[in-house]
């Protein structure tokens, strides 16, 4: 079963932004194996990149810009919070949510306590992780690889 994974990353290597602070996110799709899609603006703006399915398109991804962003929307923060009064408060939440509510999963650096009850009505999980992205997605895949089939996740 093929399903999406979006992911909050700066560079198109680790997983290194809160939830807050992403302006793009990067879409892979997994099938018997992963592979970057497309990447998602949260201005709903979204560029696909050549299916290649090589993960080292992810490092061509153009910088992205919180600062531009916090600019937009006046919150004068140094990053956006968890509580809601960052960049796009509440309705930034909801707007990000729906941006990416084909996923299965999103993982970023931390994801505040609105977004985790947004993604729980969608039956959508949330990953709080600060790693590699091709690491993270190696483990949700095998994951969910093991809840999906009925197996066991002991050793």
């Amino acid at each position: 079963m093929a399903y999406k994974i979006a992911v909050g990353s700066s560079d198109g290597i680790n997983v290194d932004l809160k939830f807050g602070e992403v302006e793009n996110f990067l879409i892979y799709e997994v099938t018997d194996h992963f592979k970057l899609i497309e990447q998602r603006s949260v201005s709903r703006e979204t560029t696909e990149l050549n299916n290649s399915g090589n993960t080292s398109n992810a490092a061509e991804i153009s910088e992205f810009s919180l600062e531009k962003n916090c600019e937009k929307s006046n919150c004068k923060s140094s990053g956006c919070s968890g509580n809601g009064g960052g960049c796009g408060g509440a309705e930034g939440v909801l707007e990000k949510v729906s941006l990416i509510e084909d996923c299965r999963c999103v993982v970023c650096k931390k994801i505040g306590f609105q977004a985790q009850k947004q993604f729980e009505k969608k039956a959508i999980s949330v990953f709080d992780v600060e790693v590699p992205i091709e690491e993270a997605l190696e483990k949700i895949t095998y994951y969910y690889e093991k809840i999906d089939n009925h197996k066991t996740l002991r050793l």
